[in-house]
């Protein structure tokens, strides 16, 4: 037999083994980068993006000595063309790296496909919680604080996504103002009808001015009430200031009886006095109460030069 007549020897194994890469480099690889095209071909016609969010404002829409309720508005924009659901939102409260408040808001809704929508999460801040966890805080200060949300979504191709989102301000700590009944300046004096000034000091203890509009109040001399009223009143109370605000009021002291006469006529008489008063502040409207117990103060009248009598003392 020549040596051309020779048949070709081939190893089993090694022939097995480049048929194998063959196949892997021919028609599977052809089949996987197919797959992967049409997969990265579909998400771009459809347009499939990652939601943007952000904190476009705080409200505080109702503040007073127990709480501020405050309301955080985040806008959540959705590119995608399917909705998304936000399955949940995280939220801290903290000023100075101290926890103020905390919570969870489960099942929060849906982002419309290529739309916005404008989250509302409503934060309660209990002045007495944060008071008895910080002694420092003292009330009638003024705090920073920031707000940390997170945003839970569920978005096609991307999965479930976190948006961390945060916003610095400040919040009062109100306190409510001091007041004292200065003295009593009669205008007109008599058993049938009384005209009086009441001339009263308002000390305010907030780092912040107060910008009065109206007050309610009672006073009482002795154990007799003489007049509750309602009065629009406009004044700036200055920050950690005193002022004085003047409130007219008329009465009849027949209609108390002698015994408010006779107190009347006196030197000294003892008094209290309590309401509200409706101020404006850079934190929004606030409603706060003023009262004083068991204070004396002198009853004067208007000499007919116009002038007082004796000066009066608390």
């Amino acid at each position: 037999m020549s040596t051309s007549d020779k048949p070709e020897v081939v190893e089993r194994g090694a022939k097995d083994e480049k048929h194998e890469e063959d196949g892997k480099g021919g028609f599977l690889g052809t089949v996987k980068g197919f797959i992967q095209d049409i997969g990265e071909k579909i998400e771009e016609a459809v347009g499939f993006g990652k939601p943007t969010a952000d904190v476009t404002t705080i409200h505080i829409p109702s503040i007073n000595l127990e709480k501020a309720d405050l309301v955080v508005d985040v806008l959540i924009k959705n590119p995608n063309p399917v909705p998304i659901p936000l399955i949940d939102i995280n939220y801290l409260v903290e000023s100075e790296g101290r926890k103020l408040v905390s919570g969870l808001i489960p099942d929060s809704g849906t982002i419309h496909a290529h739309g916005e929508e404008t989250v509302k999460i409503p934060v309660t801040l209990i002045y007495d919680d944060i008071k008895d966890t910080y002694a420092d805080i003292k009330p009638g200060s003024i705090i920073p604080y920031r707000v940390k949300v997170d945003l839970i979504v569920d978005v096609p191709v991307f999965g479930r996504l976190t948006l961390p989102l945060e916003k610095t301000g400040e919040i009062p700590i109100p306190y409510k103002p001091d007041i004292d009944l200065e003295k009593i300046q009669f205008e007109r004096f008599s058993f049938e009808e009384t005209v009086a000034l009441l001339h009263l000091k308002l000390e305010n203890k907030n780092d912040f001015d107060l910008d009065l509009n109206a007050l309610d109040y009672e006073v009482w001399l002795g154990d007799v009430r003489i007049v509750d009223a309602n009065l629009a009143k406009f004044a700036k109370l200055e920050k950690s200031g005193i002022s004085s605000i003047d409130i007219p009021i008329t009465f009849r002291p027949k209609d108390f009886g002698s015994a408010l006469w006779d107190m009347i006529r006196g030197r000294g008489t003892s008094y209290s006095m309590k309401g509200h008063i409706d101020v404006d502040t850079p934190f929004g409207a606030m409603k706060l109460p003023i009262s004083k117990e068991g204070g004396t103060t002198h009853l004067k009248k208007n000499n007919e030069d116009g002038g007082d009598d004796d000066d009066a003392e608390d």
